[in-house]
């Protein structure tokens, strides 16, 4: 399983009854860049500054923790080549649509996609694999219940706590009714449900930035630190391209304009 935090001891505080998992590397209030930084090691490519952890292109299934801004003429060429490589199809009707139709929301049981069937539901193997500084609840090594993140849509640092959960929402980035009108109706369930709980189509993210995307296509949304937008678009086509989705001809033209040099 993904932890945020690798080789850390888990020490029990009966008084604030929280599991603690201890050895983090960065915090609230972190220089974002120098967190990049520091991960860049395991990052891959493209996990220079203007985001906490690996870039898209180092990152192709999406196992490791933050998205990070590709900042490089080589990224930016290699980002376009991908996205130059999806097909394009108009946006077909949402009828029919129903999250339901993906499963259950965050089931543990899609299998074929990272983190399935590890016992902690799709919601909290995403809150462990981002946050930092990340408790959990007591006699529980899945139930986060507080932590620490880095959201690259808004650049923001945000000191999340269960007892507010919405503040951090967790983004489909494919939005599931977005696949629904570009052929997903037509899948078998079990490629819907790989698509809804896949690491890779998922990022923790403001409660407020993913409510203001909606079901958009990178057209009509897009995330509101511009210095992380290339990478979103990468992303988008990481997930489109896996899952032989076409994006629109209007999302496809303003991905690669992410990109540009």
């Amino acid at each position: 399983m993904a932890r945020t935090c690798r080789g850390g001891r888990a020490l029990v505080l009966p008084v604030v009854s929280v599991v603690v998992l201890t050895g983090c590397t960065g915090g609230l209030g972190a220089d974002p860049e120098a967190s990049a930084s520091a991960s860049a090691s395991s990052g891959g490519s493209g996990s220079g500054g203007g985001g906490y952890g690996a870039g898209p292109l180092g990152n192709p299934d999406g196992t490791k923790p933050g998205l990070a801004a590709l900042t490089t003429e080589a990224d930016k060429t290699d980002a376009r080549k991908l996205i130059e490589e999806l097909t394009t199809k108009g946006r077909g009707p949402k009828t029919g649509y129903d999250r339901d139709e993906f499963g259950y929301a965050w089931m543990d049981t899609a299998d074929g996609v990272p983190l399935a069937r590890n016992g902690c539901d799709t919601r909290n193997d995403l809150l462990k694999l981002h946050g930092r500084n990340v408790k959990f609840r007591a006699g529980s090594d899945c139930v986060v219940v507080s932590m620490d993140l880095y959201d690259p849509y808004t650049g923001k640092d945000i000191a999340w706590k269960k007892a507010k959960a919405a503040e951090v929402q967790i983004d489909h980035v494919v939005p599931l009714s977005y696949s629904w009108q570009m052929g997903a109706a037509r899948w078998p369930e079990s490629k819907r449900k790989q698509l809804a709980n896949d690491v890779l189509n998922l990022l923790p993210v403001e409660g407020r930035a993913n409510s203001a995307k909606r079901d958009s296509g990178p057209a009509s949304w897009l995330p509101p630190n511009k210095k992380i937008r290339c990478s979103y678009a990468v992303r988008f086509a990481q997930v489109a391209d896996k899952y032989e989705l076409p994006v629109t001809t209007a999302d496809k033209a303003v991905m690669l304009k992410q990109c540009e040099g």
